[in-house]
């Protein structure tokens, strides 16, 4: 068979009608490509035999869309592209139940919480660690909490793109073990260099779920649904370094050396090392947890297993000829390993060096981020230092922080979906990711007023509930930001969610490494007051234009984009 007109290194396909498919899905049917597509010729033969296949697992229920494509020798190569089997297809993630979408979604912030609480849970007990391995540089000593974050730098732009390779699922929970070790290892670090390099390596294990968390919630809730799960998710990277230092307070405590006793170097008192031991009890208990309950959301990895099976029930049958099997997403891009991993590995990059929408969002975050860290890291201080609490006491001042971030992350969430469905039923039921950025309103509000009240409460002595209500504050403008914005690059990159969050995790992840080693510097200089009011005039220069900015422009931003959402 010839077509003329067409060079010898096209291989046309032609697709079936609708309506005839629609009328005979369960059947393989082709079509000529040299004639109209309305025309269908179907192959007895390999229909019976897929037919009898499909009745023997009841379990397979694959949409399959074949066709008859002319190779360059003029021969038949015939298609069957796999999809799923209608727009109500249970085993698409998008149609789980309720209860299985939150069952991941419980899994993957579990994965997502534990991490943070390591990160933070070492800062009230620096002092101590400091004590014992000799530490006298304020940087070296900050640093024993930052590095853990500056992993979170590096590891979502390979382990977010290798769970685009091998499924969420897999990669989430071998690098949650990759965490578990290293973080148990910490606990029985010798001296500074130890310590430094199994913290780096447990972060690089425990950044996972920063980028591939976002990737199974777009995987598995629809965009008029996903407010209230990713609410969840992203409180729990938020609270999770407000939960660790207040049990790392009290192991601080009890390890019998306070802020300012560094050259207590009599006092050897192991019991900072719980620290790192504790959490990875817990995390060894949610590593079992994701075992048995986390299953794979990722939709091209579903259909090439579902395209796995059929290639084998036809193998074998010489009368067929040459048959190809594909899916959608083959289609769409290449998914050869080769291609695959040419093109995951760098999409990252990609993302954030040529889609602005990413690098605007990047930008933001890393500074709403740096200053959390930056926040969290001298909680301590002033509590010990100015109010002059024992390690334990002053870290249940963290309790503020957390309130702030729980009480706006269920007011958000349950207002996120709510906004979004109003401006989708405005818009003739069309959604836009930019329904999103109304929370960031109030974010852009709360967090410079909760800088200046915490800040100059600590700086004139004032009642230490002052300073608590203004880390409240503190809390719920990161939290009311952080939702909007995952939300945000969910809705834009649902696909390549995991790469988008791995690109933007990265620049926010430096930020909150690096904001913490200037700190101590700024506030000894300047004191907490006015070193606060410089970040609170920097937020509020930064913030207030952002909602603005996003709402206006965001969809133009998006049109130049390759990857986001149109």
């Amino acid at each position: 068979m010839t077509n003329s007109g067409m060079s010898s290194t096209t291989k046309p396909e032609s697709r079936i009608s609708p309506q005839i498919q629609s009328q005979q899905s369960n059947s393989l049917q082709f079509s000529n490509a040299n004639t109209p597509t309305s025309t269908i010729v179907e192959d007895p033969e390999l229909r019976s035999e897929v037919m009898n296949a499909k009745k023997a697992k009841e379990a397979e229920k694959s949409k399959l869309e074949a066709k008859e494509v002319i190779d360059e020798d003029g021969e038949s190569e015939r298609t069957i592209v796999v999809d799923w089997d209608g727009p109500d297809d249970p085993s698409n993630p998008k149609n789980w139940t309720f209860r299985r979408k939150w069952a991941a979604t419980a899994i993957v912030s579990a994965f997502t919480f534990i991490s943070p609480v390591s990160s933070s849970m070492v800062a009230p007990a620096t002092e101590t660690i400091a004590a014992q391995f000799g530490i006298t540089n304020d940087v070296l000593i900050a640093m024993t909490t930052s590095i853990f974050v500056l992993a979170y730098a590096i590891g979502p732009l390979i382990l977010g793109p290798l769970s685009e390779i091998y499924g969420r699922s897999r990669v989430l929970q071998a690098a949650n073990l990759f965490y578990l070790v290293w973080n148990l290892v910490c606990g029985f670090a010798q001296n500074t260099t130890q310590l430094l390099v199994f913290r780096f390596l447990a972060g690089l294990g425990g950044s996972a779920p920063l980028s591939i968390g976002g990737g199974v919630l777009g995987d598995v809730w629809h965009p008029e649904e996903r407010g209230k799960a990713i609410a969840v998710y992203s409180l729990a990277p938020l609270l999770g370094p407000v939960v660790g230092p207040i049990a790392g307070a009290w192991i601080a405590d009890k390890s019998g050396i306070s802020v300012g006793d560094r050259g207590a170097l009599g006092s050897q008192s192991n019991m900072w090392r719980w620290v790192f031991w504790s959490t990875t009890i817990v995390d060894a208990a949610i590593q079992v947890a994701g075992t048995f309950w986390l299953q794979e959301t990722f939709a091209p990895i579903l259909l090439e297993r579902k395209a796995e099976k059929i290639r084998k029930e036809i193998s074998g049958d010489p009368e067929k000829g040459v048959l190809d099997v594909k899916t959608v997403y083959s289609n769409q891009e290449g998914r050869t390993m080769k291609e695959i991993f040419q093109r995951s590995l760098t999409r990252p990059f990609v993302l954030f060096f040529r889609e602005p929408i990413a690098q605007v969002i990047g930008l933001y975050m890393a500074f709403v981020y740096g200053v959390f860290y930056l926040y969290l890291t001298t909680i301590p201080t002033i509590f010990t230092q100015v109010y002059h609490e024992s390690p334990g006491i002053g870290g249940l001042n963290y309790i503020g922080l957390g309130i702030g971030l729980t009480v706006s992350s269920q007011l958000n969430a349950h207002y996120m979906d709510k906004i979004y469905v109003h401006f989708k039923n405005k818009n003739n039921g069309v959604g836009q990711p930019e329904f999103r950025v109304p929370a960031m309103i109030l974010g852009s509000f709360c967090l410079p007023v909760g800088l200046l009240i915490s800040g100059w409460a600590a700086e004139e002595r004032v009642h230490w509930v002052v300073t608590d209500l203004g880390m409240a504050f503190v809390g719920a403008g990161v939290i009311f930001t952080f939702q909007s914005m995952q939300t945000y690059i969910v809705d834009c990159f649902t696909l390549h969610a995991a790469s988008a969050l791995a690109s933007i995790s990265c620049l926010r992840s430096l930020a909150g490494f690096g904001f913490p080693l200037f700190a101590p510097a700024m506030y000894n200089a300047i004191g907490f007051g006015k070193g606060d009011t410089i970040l609170a005039a920097v937020s509020i220069a930064i913030g207030l234009p952002a909602p603005v900015i996003f709402w206006k422009y965001g969809k133009a931003i998006r049109m130049k984009s390759k990857y986001a959402k149109k």
